[in-house]
């Protein structure tokens, strides 16, 4: 499992650390000997010639041939790191006592400006070679942490996804398990979460000395998804009996007595099951299969039991149940917005962030976790990002009119939206019929938009700048933080998961990885704002690590209109 989670690692900044190839090294090395030969020849070389109607001296050209070679230099260094930059330093250094020589002995005065060039390039390429190591340990650090978990140091479920999706692709049988430990809250809820935590560190200590065990003849892979939710990822087993066996295994492994403190614990759980190609051929469902049969298990009240996956136990009742109220929000124009506000440390409205709200026929709210996700699958996001959006930007150009006119509405945008074709004009459609200046105005987007369609995406965003339009990239360090893509991407504000906020007091990884993030931003001169800050403890700590900004019930809930009006 240590050999997973470095290869996450690894890959993460594969991007980011492949080289050119190796014939364009060769090549660069051959034309940089090309300039030096050049620059020998000429500098031996006596007469003129005529350029622009004047008289120039053929060695001045020396110095021409000279700065290529040592663009040639740089070119090693940026495109081959660590070998290119050793390369140059070789190369360069082996040119110091030649030059030496020419000048102090052979009395040739011209090789005095080589001399100081190649100082001045051999800084350059120390400068350039330690600024790209600086940035690529950083994007190695935020990576390795952004596929574990703080609290018990096993792969996340960014990890587990990305491995069960690589395994997927590679058609090789293995077996998705869900696990959620029986009323784990009681623990918490009675001895304190501190408690709750160590009791959950143990049992993910006893899981991984077990998938990591020598003489098991399957190959497993822990990890724990949040809460008390685990997953395990097998391979290599023989049959349905096999597996069966190594599952429980894991299960006699939970039921073990934990001991914190002298205090006896006793935890079961359910764990559902589903296998690859067998009952799906895509990653991210044998996930969804594995949870149906777990949620299966604990819905029929089976405290301790292994269920395998069942077409049957799959929730398209509910899904079509809030496609149709989506759709009858949408004909009859319920959807509506509540406003949750941004402050800067020293407690300052900032703005606020506008969300989707929509209740179900008796009156309750549907959880946007519920309807955002439906939305999205049938098609109809962009529709309820507009929506939103427009009633929005009504209101808020209400509320500039009455004063504080430096606030900022930020709005969501799915990536299916922003790469409709229309997107900037029903954007400029909302602003003109609203008439909020657009620099009041900020866009929220994910992260995954540069990966999904990097070059459309970067055009889009670019059309939003130029309007005025502030940028924020929302739930930054839960997928794959890429810093090229953020250092190309236009962009104004970073906004921090909550779930990195959740853990940072409790996790001194947790909290630097939050510094790292900030820091950052600032090197890339943008803004940090924090998501689900709920205690003074937090916000102490984000003030010390610098952040920009926060978001959160410590300072403001989501808001309806009327009650955000009162606090502006």
């Amino acid at each position: 499992m240590k050999k997973y989670i470095s290869d996450f690692a690894a890959n993460a900044n594969g991007s980011q650390r492949k080289q050119a190839p190796k014939w364009a090294f060769v090549l660069i090395i051959l034309l940089y000997a090309l300039t030096l030969l050049l620059v020998i020849g000429v500098a031996r070389k006596s007469g003129s010639l005529s350029l622009f109607g004047r008289d120039i001296s053929v060695q001045v050209f020396s110095g021409v041939f000279a700065s290529l070679g040592n663009i040639c230099i740089i070119f090693l260094v940026v495109f081959f790191r660590k070998i290119g930059f050793i390369t140059s330093f070789v190369i360069l250094l082996l040119q110091f006592p030649v030059l030496m020589v020419r000048f102090f002995l052979h009395h040739v005065n011209l090789t005095l400006p080589g001399l100081f060039t190649n100082i001045f390039t051999l800084s350059a390429v120390v400068i350039i070679y330690m600024n790209n190591s600086r940035i690529e340990q950083y994007q190695e650090k935020i990576r390795c942490q952004a596929v574990t978990d703080a609290l018990t140091n096993l792969p996340n479920r960014f990890a587990l996804t990305e491995l069960v999706e690589d395994l997927v692709s590679k058609n090789i049988k293995f077996t998705v398990v869900s696990i959620d430990l029986n009323n784990f809250k009681s623990i918490n809820d009675t001895m304190g979460h501190d408690i709750g935590n160590k009791v959950l560190v143990e049992l993910a200590s006893r899981w991984k000395k077990l998938a990591e065990d020598s003489l098991a003849k399957t190959d497993d892979f822990v990890a724990r998804l949040g809460g008390d939710e685990f997953s395990i990822v097998i391979r290599n087993y023989k049959d349905q009996d096999e597996l069966i066996k190594r599952i429980n295994t894991y299960k006699e492994e939970l039921e073990r007595t934990i001991t914190i403190e002298d205090c006896d614990y006793f935890l079961s759980a359910c764990f559902g099951y589903a296998e690859n190609p067998c009952d799906s051929v895509k990653g991210v469902c044998l996930l969804c299969c594995a949870d149906a049969a777990l949620y299966e298990a604990k819905k029929q009240g089976l405290s301790s039991c292994v269920l395998r996956f069942s077409p049957d136990y799959l929730q398209t009742e509910r899904i079509l149940d809030i496609e149709r109220k989506i759709r009858t929000a949408l004909a009859d124009d319920t959807l509506f917005f509540y406003l949750q506000p941004q402050y800067d440390m020293n407690h300052k409205l900032r703005g606020f962030e506008a969300l989707a709200r929509m209740k179900d026929s008796d009156g309750a709210f549907i959880s946007p976790g519920e309807f955002i996700p439906v939305a999205e699958k049938i098609g109809l996001i962009d529709r309820v990002d507009m929506i939103v959006f427009k009633k929005a930007a009504d209101f808020f150009a209400l509320l500039l009119k009455k004063g504080n006119p430096d606030i900022i509405l930020s709005f969501n945008v799915s990536v299916r939206h922003l790469m409709k074709n229309n997107f900037i004009e029903e954007i400029k459609e909302v602003i003109s019929s609203s008439g909020v200046p657009s620099d009041h105005l900020e866009l929220e987007i994910t992260e995954s938009i540069m990966i999904d369609s990097a070059e459309k995406a970067l055009s889009r965003i670019n059309e939003v700048k130029k309007m005025g339009i502030k940028v924020a990239i929302d739930d930054f360090g839960t997928g794959y933080s890429s810093l090229s893509y953020l250092n190309t991407l236009p962009s104004d504000l970073l906004k921090i998961d909550k779930s990195f906020i959740d853990a940072m007091n409790s996790s001194e990884s947790s909290k630097q990885y939050v510094a790292s993030i900030v820091t950052i931003g600032h090197v890339l001169n943008i803004k940090v704002i924090s998501e689900g800050v709920e205690s003074p403890e937090q916000l102490e700590t984000l003030r010390n690590i610098g952040c920009d900004y926060i978001q959160g019930f410590i300072w403001g809930k989501p808001l309806p209109p009327e009650e955000a009006s009162e606090l502006v």
